[in-house]
Formats: structure tokens, C-alpha cells, sequence
């Protein structure tokens, strides 16, 4: 990702900043991102999970349950083996 430094803040708006990510216990870093994200999406944000789903692929509906169908005898006990 692109990085922005910025410089010559507000104090008021610092100390603002800092505030509101101590509260969240987020960094700043976070905090920026999340304003900045607000700003020029209109609040809308991307779940986290679509960054992972990104990298490692995801499942539609129908391989999901094609999947757990699949794995249904690995859900059986075998009682003799645990007597």
C-alpha cells in the first residue's frame, strides 16, 4: 500500500486523533484510515475477511455445502473405539 506522510497538524486535531485511538484502542495509523476511508466511501468498508478471501481464494454457496457433504462420514463416531 501507498504511504502519506502528513505534517503540520492541528494540535487540537492531534490531540483529537490520539484521543479517539486510545478510546478504540487502535492505532493511529488505524484511526486516519478509518476516517479517511469514511470520507471518501461514505462509510462503506470492506469486511476484513474480503483481504483474506483476496489472497487465499473463497467458496461459492454450492462448494461449501458440496465440501460438508463430502465430509459427513469423518462426523460419525466410531463407538468401538472408544470403549
Amino acid at each position: 500500500m501507498t504511504q502519506i506522510t502528513l505534517r503540520a497538524i492541528e494540535p487540537e486535531i492531534e490531540k483529537k486523533i490520539r484521543k479517539m485511538a486510545k478510546e478504540r484502542q487502535q492505532s493511529i495509523n488505524t484511526v486516519l484510515n478509518e476516517i479517511l476511508r469514511e470520507k471518501f466511501h461514505k462509510g462503506k468498508r470492506k469486511p476484513a475477511s474480503d483481504s483474506l478471501r483476496a489472497l487465499a481464494g473463497g467458496w461459492t454457496q454450492k462448494q461449501a455445502l458440496e465440501f460438508e457433504k463430502a465430509i459427513e462420514p469423518c462426523e460419525q463416531i466410531d463407538e468401538g473405539m472408544w470403549s
